[in-house]
């Protein structure tokens, strides 16, 4: 079933008198739109007057039309006759007489009538009960989630965060994704995500995303200003959490880490040094490509030393173990200092991607 969004993102809020920059949270929605429900129940309503015409003009002989004494009724009075029956509005000026046309009436017609006017009354109740329910499945999440992934920043960098994500095993369930477009967050919907229209330097638009009770914060914007403002931020609503950012220029990673943020990547820099790499070892930046790119066939595992594995050398555990993490510290695994793995070491290892989980999986 595919995901849809009801309503659209970009509407709630406007329908609220709420500015983008305030927060408003948006939810993915398996149900249909508000329009496609009012369809399709009118398309029923209009088949069963259809069908009533017809049970009504096959048995015509047996309707006696005041307005036309002795005469069957023609395909216009069985229009009429049917409508103002299903409508319960009732004139009297048709009325059966037959045995076979009373039994119609009787066995067919009034059960239509009656499935017509619960269509009539179900689709009032439902454009009326829909923000109800909205509210409700909003108060629902509000009170389950717990340990979410926070994006900040829904544009290429943000979607190739959730997409990395969503590889190793996070399912889109658990991220929220925070952006100012309207647009950007009815297309995290409709990828099944739970959403927040805002400015994600604000606090009430965090709190919208429960970030007190994320387990990780993701700024993905195109800003480096706009990524400072936003990890203090987080990181005062959420000391707990832990924050990765990406700047553009190098003079503002320390910056960012003052701010709070646990992890800086600095995504000039990284692709300037893509291409050097590239240029000087060719097939050395194949293989970091694999690693970084969508559907590669490497992937980079962290997993603590093993009791038996501690006190050998990092070459020697299980796996192809590139680097050993001790501390902040990261040491290659023919460092000397690596020659002796300590208790607590997380050793950085290359293994094969696995397959993304399935569609009913995610």
């Amino acid at each position: 079933m595919s995901l849809s969004v009801t309503p659209r993102s970009a509407d709630r809020y406007r329908d609220q008198g709420t500015a983008p920059s305030a927060g408003f949270l948006s939810l993915p929605s398996r149900q249909a739109t508000l329009l496609g429900a009012v369809t399709r129940r009118t398309l029923l309503a209009s088949a069963l007057l259809a069908a009533s015409t017809v049970l009504v003009y096959l048995g015509r002989s047996g309707y006696r039309d005041t307005a036309h004494p002795g005469q069957p009724l023609s395909i216009l009075a069985s229009i009429y006759y049917a409508t103002v029956t299903l409508s319960t509005t009732g004139y009297g000026d048709i009325v059966p007489v037959s045995d076979n046309a009373r039994l119609v009436n009787t066995v067919l017609i009034t059960p239509m009538r009656v499935i017509f006017l619960i269509i009539l009354v179900g689709t009032t109740l439902e454009v009326l009960t829909e923000r109800t329910r909205y509210n409700l499945r909003i108060a629902r999440w509000r009170m389950r989630v717990a340990g979410q992934v926070v994006v900040v920043g829904y544009g290429s960098k943000g979607r190739a965060v959730i997409r990395t994500l969503h590889e190793s095993g996070v399912r889109k369930q658990a991220i929220v994704v925070i952006d100012i477009q309207p647009e950007a967050v009815a297309e995290a919907n409709l990828a099944g995500m739970v959403a927040v229209v805002g400015d994600g330097t604000r606090s009430e638009v965090l709190r919208q995303a429960q970030i007190e009770r994320a387990r990780q914060v993701v700024i993905a914007v195109n800003r480096d200003d706009t990524a400072v403002l936003i990890t203090l931020t987080a990181r005062k609503l959420s000391p707990s959490a832990t924050i990765s950012a990406a700047v553009r220029e190098h003079e503002n990673r320390d910056l960012v880490l003052e701010s709070g943020a646990d992890h800086v990547v600095m995504t000039s820099d990284a692709a300037g040094q893509m291409l050097a790499i590239s240029t000087v070892r060719p097939a050395a930046a194949k293989v970091i490509a694999d690693l970084l790119g969508h559907g590669g066939s490497l992937d980079l595992v962290v997993r603590p030393a093993g009791e038996t594995e501690v006190g050998d050398p990092a070459r020697a555990a299980a796996g192809t173990v590139i680097a050993v993490l001790r501390g902040r510290e990261v040491l290659a695994s023919d460092d000397p200092q690596a020659a002796r793995l300590e208790p607590g070491d997380q050793l950085i290892v290359v293994s094969a991607r696995a397959r993304p989980a399935s569609p009913s999986q995610s």
